[in-house]
């Protein structure tokens, strides 16, 4: 046992802390540092300070500088922690920053102790004072409950002002004094210690505080009661308001100190005696030769100073010599509770009005004047100037620093200097105090009074740590001569903290009632984040000559080499380790030995045996009270279980084969079971076997059985004559179970002969059971393919049933037995579904058996042995346990069957899976369903038909008997198979419900993945239930649709038209391509919620059922009863949105420009959008105004334009086009029909919308459609007046454009008026040019029969007419 460094706490964020006490390093130069990006919680490097070759090097140093400053900020500080570690104060200036240990989880999974910032603000309340030190002061608990124990932590802080203020732990001010004007330069305190020995004077309790010229000493137990007064006045003051309660005055001594020049730290030694001859030299010394002698020596404290002038002095003052005076205590109370009483800088008269405040501020309190005291002596050293002084546990020793770079020991009590170190400039020093442990060297109980044992006072050893932070290097000296016991590498920039004190409040009595857990000193390393502390030995401050302790460990290391070593000779080195342990004397180092021996992995059983045999031989023949009864004890555990390993190990290893052979009959009538029951669970087994064999990977294991002789003892602890297992893992378990049992399942090793060993070795049948069952279901895929396990299960269950306190005697049939409970436990956790079933089997079948038997045994004694006989093994008695068996062999047959399922693999769907859909499903047990809720046997098949791609059609035709029998796929057949079994839980609707959210679930994490938001709305039509539907598509669109739904809208309305992809991903999450489909789902969704809303009216509310097996499920709600509990829509509110999505699909569908949606509704239209669905909204209602209508008619126009000129436009790659819209965005909308709908919603004229269907379509040269569309118009007039101006386009391109002769000629001969008409048209208007001139003739004809005769353009009608006729007949 070496020297050692422990981190015991960590920082949760320490940077936040520097980042608010030195602003100047957060808000750095680009030159110093990298900025830091708020979102994120790491530095990153934007690529400041890649300087060019003809920049100067300033910048660098400069850089250097600040990463210096970065590192040593903690140097210019003051720190403090308090020994209990339940506070840390870090100030500077005026600001502070309280830090409090929280328990929490660390990367690696463990639970470690964490100091968050638990306030932070400032503490100054004069004008330009700083704080120059702290203490953070633990006071004990008055309650009787906790006495001795810490209550509540108070801050003392000592300003540049004077001013010494105290705080609770949330910044609340409680009192403030001004015991001096000049600046506060330390705070030291001192709690109560019980005395080691009756001869050591009793110490009380108090604060020092050190001003550059006096010494305030303020009484222990007065400043406690006047901290809890304040504190209590604080409380009372939140919860009523004003309470005057007055509390005790602080009673305090203020010494000036003179006769030294400057004093830098002092060190409070506390009251002193002297003896006699120390009496009349002192005496001698101060009065002469005929100075008087007291009879009693009187009693003096004394004090310590550093500082030059000298260097070191000693102040004695005498007590009585002075009374202490009271100060009155200004409390911070508030007549009212204001924000400002909990602030630390808000003042420390509270209910004070602001113009009385000011008064007080401006007149300090009264300054009591200083008591002369002069320095008695000193070390007088011009040169030297001490930086620190720090005393050690006992107040014999002080540690002092200088401005020379040494070290310097005193001994308080006689005043001289006893040992130096030199090389440590700014170094920093602290004590550890260790106790020697009596326990471990006397065996028999040894009395633990302050005041030592039967065997002496327990001795006590003092260390001196010494942190040089010039060399990154942490020591531990032992003193007051003693040799360096340690040394650690900690780094340049760490803080060395010793408060030197406990907790405040306690006394010889209620200090004996609790040990707190303190720290006697630790180091802050800010570069890591950590708070260490140093474990010290007592057997280190010890010379090796002495100490025994010192030569055990020597031993032990000797062995800890040889059992490394390499060596082929065994017994040579049995005989060596014999010896070793032998001549080790400590029982405890002894035991430490052995146990290294038996961890040893190179040494042999038989070696192990022989070892601890020997030294169990040699220990009985010793006297008892030579050896340690633990040690005793310790040897025989461990031989014990030795002899159990060798017991098992030759079980094992007998070649023992039961030749009996095995049949289904067998089986049947070992599991009293029919033969069709038999033949149903063989087959259910089967296709378990068959579908897991596809998932499953395993690795070959030869080793079953085996285990090292070193992991079994680590496993197991033997006491009391019961061998218990220790906590391990579920691999351990199943280890520790195949060495016990593997072999007897396999039918290799005697059943019976194996449980008489372990039960005569002292293991519990509890703990037998549970290893079995872990080993059982744990190798599954081995126990499916070996069926005569089934028998050795049987028999295995039987013989450990039968084993004492196994079953309870009073056990009778109308209560649960613990035993087979556990089993049904272990069966419900387990996730290997088809072992768990069998095993249940085999319990069931055991405990039938037992049952009757117990029950033949009770019939026997009370009825005629004529009736007895009636009890055969095929009847059961009735029975509590049998119903729980039943119900658990129908629960795991279910859980059998979804497992299987989930394990199944459909054929390969034609897209590409998903990385989302590539993760392993979860397994299934009886308990995670049954945690599952009502909705969880949904939710697993859901995740498989996800994984899988199933479609909605498939799930119908499965649930259907007759297809589904029909079928050859066996994943159909599973799936009726799994509708059979969980009628209620997979009823059609609540599965599409659950596939339905699933789908939805895993597009959110990828909107990427459209497809996703594709099957999840197939899956919501095909929910035939309209409350469900309703429930789910709003429940949809609340979680995962408005949010995108509204950032597409602001997007699109900021550009004014369909946004490229790089903005779509920034604002919306997601792709242009992605966005478009997942706007067309959006208006699918709205339009099932309001055909939902409509027939849900005709349909009664669906009652969530499930099986009778599955009635305790608990856990969450599902799916579908959430959907039953929502609310009905608003539905003129999601017609509303239904259009306005119309709207955005349209734009991004046919990527239109000059579109700002929003501006197509007025401003009551505008604040409807994105409410929620089932309020009440505000709507457009009346008349629009003309200029919106407008709007609204000219999008409409583009998007039936776009739309036919998609559809009818004669592309260059005529294939590839035609298969566009349904790759990119699957079942396209009927755009025309949609815009008339929309017409009807925007209040445009739907005839308006029709017309300019017509002319589009025979723009594009579909004459055939736009005929059929003719018949829908109403204003047929307007119509072919537009027309007769499309078919002069056609004239106009097929006259002019071409140029020919006979066109030209053509064109001669047709009237001038018809002439000039055509020289004006534009035939690059039209989409299609290619019309023959036949289907243009049938076009004019068309128009002719729309127009009436006396219509202006009648005329010109039968113009073209002719001309179409002269243009078709053929040239002579």
């Amino acid at each position: 046992m070496a020297c050692s460094i422990v981190q015991f706490c960590t920082f949760q964020d320490l940077q936040a802390a520097r980042d608010f006490l030195f602003p100047r390093l957060r808000e750095e130069t680009p030159s110093c540092a990298v900025r830091r990006d708020p979102s994120k919680s790491n530095w990153e490097d934007d690529g400041w300070g890649t300087w060019e070759e003809t920049e100067p090097q300033e910048p660098e140093e400069e850089g250097n500088m600040c990463k210096t400053q970065k590192t040593s900020w903690l140097q210019d500080c003051v720190l403090s922690l308090s020994p209990t570690n339940d506070l840390m104060v870090i100030a500077r200036e005026q600001k502070a920053v309280f830090l409090v240990p929280k328990w929490k989880h660390s990367a690696k999974g463990k639970e470690e102790m964490q100091f968050a910032v638990g306030w932070s603000g400032s503490l100054s309340v004069e004008e330009a004072e700083c704080v120059t030190s702290a203490l953070c002061i633990p006071l004990a608990s008055q309650k009787r409950s906790s006495t001795g124990r810490p209550d509540w932590t108070c801050i003392v802080v000592g300003f540049t002002s004077g001013y010494v203020r105290f705080y609770t732990e949330s910044g609340v001010l409680l009192l403030s004094q001004l015991l001096n004007e000049d600046p506060v330069l330390q705070l030291k305190c001192r709690t109560y210690e019980i005395p080691r020995h009756p001869g050591v004077t009793e110490q009380n309790e108090e604060l020092s505080i050190l001003y550059p010229a006096a010494i305030v000493t303020i009484d222990g137990f007065s400043l406690f009661q006047s901290l809890r007064a304040c504190r209590n006045q604080v409380a009372k003051a939140a919860a009523s308001g004003n309470e005057n309660i007055q509390p005790p005055p602080l009673a305090y001594k203020k010494w000036g100190l003179q006769d030294i020049d400057t004093i830098i730290d002092h060190a409070s030694i506390g009251i002193m005696t002297l003896s006699p001859f120390d009496q009349m030299k002192t005496a001698s010394n101060i009065g002469g030769y005929n100075a008087a002698i007291k009879n009693s020596p009187p009693a003096m404290s004394q004090y310590v100073t550093v500082g030059s002038n000298p260097f070191t002095g000693f102040f004695y003052a005498l007590e009585g010599s002075t009374q202490p005076l009271l100060s009155h205590v200004a409390l911070a109370v508030a007549s009212k509770l204001t924000s400002a009483l909990f602030n630390a800088a808000s003042g420390w008269l509270g209910w004070k009005s602001k113009h009385e405040e000011e008064v007080v501020q401006k007149q300090k309190p009264k300054v009591e004047p200083a008591t002369p005291l002069a320095v008695r002596f000193g070390l007088p050293d011009s040169r030297r100037h001490g930086e620190s002084i720090c005393l050690s546990p006992c107040n014999t020793l002080a540690a002092v620093t200088d401005d020379f770079g040494r070290i310097i020991l005193l001994d308080v009590a006689r005043g001289i200097a006893i040992r130096m170190w030199k090389g440590y400039r700014d170094a920093q020093t602290g004590w550890i105090q260790i106790a020697e442990d009596l326990h471990e060297r006397a065996p028999e109980k040894v009395d633990f009074s302050p005041f030592g044992s039967p065997q002496g006072p327990s001795r006590v050893a003092q260390f001196l740590v010494i942190y040089a932070p010039r060399r990154g290097i942490l020591e531990v000296w032992s003193t007051q001569q003693g040799p360096r016991v340690g040394a650690f590498n900690v780094g340049k920039h760490c803080r060395l903290l010793y408060p030197g004190y406990k907790i405040m409040g306690l006394n010889n009595v209620t200090s004996q009632n609790w040990q707190p857990q303190t720290y006697q000193m630790c180091l802050v390393d800010p570069v890591s984040g950590s708070v260490k502390t140093v474990h010290v030995p007592f057997h280190l401050a010890l010379s090796d000559k002495k100490s025994e302790r010192a030569k055990d460990m020597h031993l032990v290391k000797k062995l800890g080499a040889l059992l490394k070593a390499k060596s082929p000779n065994l017994d040579l080195i049995e005989t060596e380790i014999k010896e070793l342990i032998l001549d080790i004397k400590y029982p405890a180092t002894k035991k430490q030995a052995l146990e290294s021996i038996l961890a040893s992995i190179r040494l042999p059983f038989s070696c192990l045996r022989n070892i601890t045999q020997t030294l169990m031989d040699t220990l009985k023949n010793q006297e008892l009270e030579c050896v340690g009864e633990g040690l005793l004890q310790f040897c025989a555990n461990k031989l014990k279980l030795l002899h159990l390993y060798e017991s098992v190990s030759q079980l094992n290893s007998i070649d023992f084969h039961s030749d009996t052979p095995f049949s289904d009959n067998d089986l049947s009538v070992l599991l009293r079971l029919d033969e069709k029951e038999l033949l149903k669970l063989q087959a259910l087994l089967e296709k378990y076997k068959q579908e897991n064999s596809r998932t499953a990977v395993r690795f070959s294991d030869d080793k079953d059985g085996v285990l090292p002789v070193k992991t079994f003892l680590e496993y197991l602890e033997h006491e009391k004559d019961v061998i218990n297992m220790k906590k391990i893992s579920e691999e351990d378990c199943v280890a520790l179970g195949s060495f016990f049992f593997w072999k007897c399942l396999c039918g290799e090793s005697s059943t019976e002969d194996m449980c008489r060993t372990l039960e005569s070795a002292g293991l519990s049948p509890q703990l037998l059971l549970s290893l079995l069952l872990s080993v059982w279901l744990s190798k599954e895929k081995d126990v499916l393919d070996k069926p005569q396990s089934v028998c050795c299960l049987h028999t295995m269950l039987y013989l450990l049933s039968k084993m004492k306190v196994a079953i309870e005697e009073t056990w009778d049939s109308q209560s649960v037995s613990p035993w087979w409970q556990q089993m049904r436990a272990a069966c419900i956790q387990s996730e290997h579904n088809g072992a768990a079933l069998l095993s249940a089997h085999v319990g069931h079948a055991v405990a039938a058996q037992i049952s009757n038997s117990l029950t033949e045994k009770h019939f026997s004694q009370t009825v005629s042995g004529t009736d007895s006989e009636a009890l055969t093994d095929s009847w059961e008695a009735l029975s509590l346990d049998t119903e729980y068996w039943k119900l658990l062999l129908k629960q795991l047959e279910d859980c059998l069957l979804l497992q299987t399922l989930l394990h199944s693999k459909a054929p390969a769907s034609a897209s590409k899976a998903s990385s989302l859909q590539s993760e392993p499903l979860p397994k299934l047990s009886v308990k995670k369903l049954l945690e599952g809720g009502k909705g969880g046997i949904a939710d697993s098949v859901a995740k498989w038909i996800f994984k899988q791609d199933v479609s909605p059609e498939v799930l119908k035709l499965a649930n259907k008997e007759g297809d589904a029998e029909d079928s050859d796929e066996p994943k159909e057949d599973l799936l009726h198979l799994a509708y059979k079994q969980f009628p209620c839980s997979l009823e059609l609707d609540v599965l599409h419900a659950h596939c339905c959210w699933e789908y939805v679930v895993q597009w959110n994490k990828d909107p990427e993945e459209a497809r996703f938001f594709v099957r999840s709305i197939e899956h919501l039509e095909h929910i035939l239930n309209a409350h469900v539907q309703n429930g789910i598509a709003l429940m949809m669109w609340n979680t995962f649709l408005v949010k995108r739904f509204s950032a597409a809208t602001y997007l699109m309305d900021k550009v004014g038209k369909a946004p490229k992809d790089r903005l779509c991903r920034r604002d919306v999450g997601m792709s242009d391509t992605a966005m478009t489909s997942f706007l067309g789902c959006c208006w699918d969704l709205l339009q099932t919620l309001m055909e939902a809303d409509v027939s849900r009216d005709e349909m009664q509310v669906p009652v969530v059922d499930t099986e009778d097996a599955w009635l305790a499920v608990e856990g969450p709600v599902s799916i579908a009863e959430l959907a039953l509990e929502q609310k009905h829509i608003h539905y003129p509110l999601v017609e509303h949105h239904s259009v306005l999505c119309s709207l955005l699909y349209a734009v991004m569908r046919f990527s239109l420009k000059t579109v700002k949606p929003l501006s197509l509704f007025d401003s009551k239209g505008k604040n409807a959008f994105f409410k929620d669905l089932t309020s009440i909204q505000l709507l457009p209602s009346g008349e629009m105004d003309a200029n919106f209508i407008s709007v609204r008619q000219q999008f409409l126009l583009k998007v039936v334009s776009a739309a036919v000129q998609a559809r009818h436009a004669v592309p260059k790659d005529k294939d590839s086009s035609e298969e566009a819209p349904t790759t990119l965005f699957g079942k396209d909308q009927d755009w025309p029909a949609l815009a008339l709908d929309l017409a009807h919603h925007l209040q445009v004229s739907e005839d308006v919308v029709r017309r300019h269907y017509v002319r589009e379509l025979y723009s594009c040269g579909a004459d055939h459609l736009g005929e059929e569309a003719i018949l829908q118009v109403q204003d047929k007039e307007v119509l072919a007046s537009q027309l007769l101006v499309l078919i002069g386009q056609r004239l106009a391109h097929a006259l002019l454009r071409a140029q020919t002769r006979e066109g030209l000629e053509l064109l001669a001969r047709l009237p001038p008026t018809l002439c000039t008409w055509l020289r004006a048209m534009n035939s690059q208007d039209l989409q299609n040019t290619e019309v023959p001139i036949a289907t243009t003739a049938k076009l004019v004809n068309k128009v002719i029969e729309l127009l009436p005769e006396n219509h202006g353009q009648y005329s010109l009608a039968l113009h073209l007419t002719e001309a179409v006729e002269a243009i078709a007949m053929p040239p002579l």
